[in-house]
Parts: structure tokens; C-alpha cells; sequence
């Protein structure tokens, strides 16, 4: 992370991780690779050259005490906090000196900190666009029917269409469908957004959307409201850690490297 960035614009990391978790219980305390799974995921996003700081967002004083030892720094927020986003505006609120807010999901060990980078550049050379987020081709036949797998459309000015946990676009003639395509046809969502401080105030204030309750992203809420949201196009590919056994992969591909 460089603490003196050069840019204009001053960004932060905040990585919202709440203790609780449904599908995979206490999934942020994991420690088979002997560290935490937020651990992992703060030291990625601390390996980024833009941000001023890194900042875990929860409502755990354990995740807390967790980051501190390490040297590294947390906020508690609420633990009414709806949605990882609410908790990223509440630091942003703290944090007036703030114009780019990076929210990276607290199941996000393997981003690429190249990745924090880009989201970031995305608002740094789009001063009229809200809100920005990444996209990896999609080119398994097996992940574009997962619905835990969100596709992305955008247009070819890079602003994003629609989010979906259907195929989109759908293939209507079975034949046509072509997972190795150039350019892509299928995009994956990765989990990862930048927001300027304003607008994610604002966004924090909004009601859920239809469509966000309907498909359970909250990326919906900014289209439907009929805001833009820029998309970056990486081939790093990195996936959220759902399930044990998302978390069993993990841990094999994180053996293999050490």
C-alpha cells in the first residue's frame, strides 16, 4: 500500500466483514492456513499502491482485536448495518477527507491487489461516472448456470447493463452458445466497487429496489435509480468464499503456492 499516492484523489480500502454468516459460520475466524480468512483478504488489499489505508469495517470486537494485532486497522460499525455497503458509508462518514471509497468483500482473499488498483483508476479517469467495478470473461459452462456466479452486461462504453445470477445475455439457440468467444460474451462480477464519498453516502440513504431484493444485489439499487456504474474488464479472476466448500479450494490453492 502507498501511503504517499500521488493521484488527486485520495481512496480508501474498506473491507466490510460481519461475524455472522450464513451459509459458512464464522467464515472470517477460518484459520486451516494459519491465518484468519480476513487476514488474508486485508493483506491482499494491502498489497495496492493507490489507497491511503486499508480499513476493516465490523461488527465483531473479536475481527477487530484480530486486524489491531496485526498491526493493521478496524473500525466497529453498527451491527444494524443492513449490507456490507451501509457499513462502508459509515466509515465513509467518518472519513471526510475521503473521495474514493473501495468496498473489497471481507471473502475476497485472492483479489489481485492490481485489481484495487484499477477499480480505482476507473473514477480517476471518469470523473462523471458514481461508482465502478470489475468483470473477468466467463468461459465455464458450469459457472453460468451457478446463480451464486453474477453475470454482468455493459455496454461499449464499459457502463454496466444489468447484473444477473441468470445467464446473461441468454443464447437462444442452444448452438450459438460460444464460451470461447473474442470478444467474451459472458462476463463474470467481481466483488469488488469503487464509489466517490457523495455518492455512496446517497446510495447508503436508498431503499432497497425491486430488482435488488428480486435477485439479492444490491448493484441494482444504483441502475435502477438510473445511475451509471463503470466496468473494468481483468483477467485475474477471483471468487467469494460461500460455502465449506469454496473454503476447501481456497485452502488447497493456497498450499500449493505456499
Amino acid at each position: 500500500m502507498n501511503t504517499s499516492s500521488s493521484s488527486s484523489l485520495r481512496s480508501y480500502v474498506v473491507i466490510p466483514a460481519r461475524l455472522g454468516s450464513t451459509r459458512l459460520s464464522r467464515k472470517m475466524l477460518l484459520a486451516e492456513t494459519g491465518r484468519t480468512l480476513i487476514e488474508h483478504t486485508y493483506a491482499a488489499a494491502c498489497g495496492a499502491k493507490k489507497p491511503r489505508g486499508v480499513i476493516v469495517a465490523t461488527d465483531s470486537p473479536i475481527i477487530s482485536e484480530i486486524i489491531q494485532q496485526t498491526g493493521g486497522n478496524a473500525m466497529m460499525t453498527s451491527p444494524e448495518c443492513a449490507s456490507g455497503t451501509d457499513r462502508v458509508a459509515e466509515v465513509a462518514a467518518a472519513l471526510p477527507e475521503a473521495d474514493i471509497l473501495v468496498n473489497l468483500q471481507g471473502d475476497e482473499p485472492e483479489m489481485a491487489a492490481s485489481a484495487v488498483d484499477q477499480v480505482i483508476e476507473l473514477l480517476e479517469q471518469n470523473p462523471h461516472m458514481p461508482m465502478a467495478t470489475l468483470a473477468t470473461p466467463l468461459r465455464s459452462a458450469e459457472q453460468l448456470a451457478n446463480p451464486a456466479c453474477v453475470k454482468v452486461v455493459f455496454d461499449e462504453a464499459g457502463r454496466a447493463l444489468y447484473f444477473s445470477r441468470s445467464q446473461i445475455p441468454f443464447i437462444r439457440e442452444a448452438e450459438d452458445l460460444d464460451l470461447e468467444a473474442e470478444p467474451p460474451l459472458f462476463y463474470q462480477h467481481l466483488g469488488i466497487y469503487a464509489y466517490r464519498r457523495d455518492f455512496l453516502l446517497e446510495l447508503a440513504s436508498w431503499p432497497p429496489s425491486r430488482m435488488e431484493l428480486a435477485e439479492r444485489l444490491e448493484q441494482l439499487r444504483v441502475l435502477e435509480r438510473g445511475h451509471a456504474i463503470a466496468v473494468g474488464v481483468t483477467a485475474h479472476n477471483s471468487s467469494g468464499i460461500d460455502t465449506p466448500e469454496d473454503y476447501a479450494e481456497f485452502v488447497n490453492r493456497w498450499r500449493r503456492a505456499a
